[in-house]
């Protein structure tokens, strides 16, 4: 069902994703190719967003804060999953890998290889991203609710 803090949980998380986009841009080499990225990261974000962090509001201050940790997180881990499926097809359609199960474990290869990538201040990013966006949430959800 349609509430307030699924809609504001959706908003926040997707302009979190659009803000660590634009900062996992900047540690990538230069000549990367990112094609679908950013969006993609912005519907990972309306995602977890209005299916996870919107319906687990509206408990207290501590809750909203302990859920917006966790939808940060799992908005990293989704995205992550999403990123390496996508440069495993890549890689997969210019023939790099030998069968399905080599291509299967490229998605985890490329996953740990992107996730090294990671810096301290994307993390804090996450971090305090999803803090103010559970709170502002946990806000519209108690208020509107």
């Amino acid at each position: 069902m349609p509430t307030a803090a699924r809609l504001v949980s959706a908003i926040c998380l997707a302009l979190l994703a659009y803000i660590v986009s634009g900062q996992v841009m900047e540690v990538m080499p230069e000549a990367t190719d990112f094609g679908v990225f950013v969006p993609l990261n912005i519907v990972i974000g309306l995602g977890v967003g209005w299916i996870w962090m919107g319906q687990n509001l509206g408990h207290g201050i501590s809750h909203a804060i302990s859920i917006g940790l966790t939808a940060a997180a799992l908005l990293f881990l989704v995205g992550l999953f999403a990123q390496s499926s996508n440069e495993m097809m890549r890689l997969a359609m210019a023939n790099r890998y030998d069968g399905a199960f080599e291509a299967i474990a490229g998605i985890f290869v490329e996953g740990l290889r992107f996730g090294q990538m990671m810096t301290v201040d994307i993390g804090i990013t996450l971090a305090v991203g999803g803090i103010v966006s559970g709170l502002i949430a946990n806000w519209f959800a108690r208020r509107y609710s």
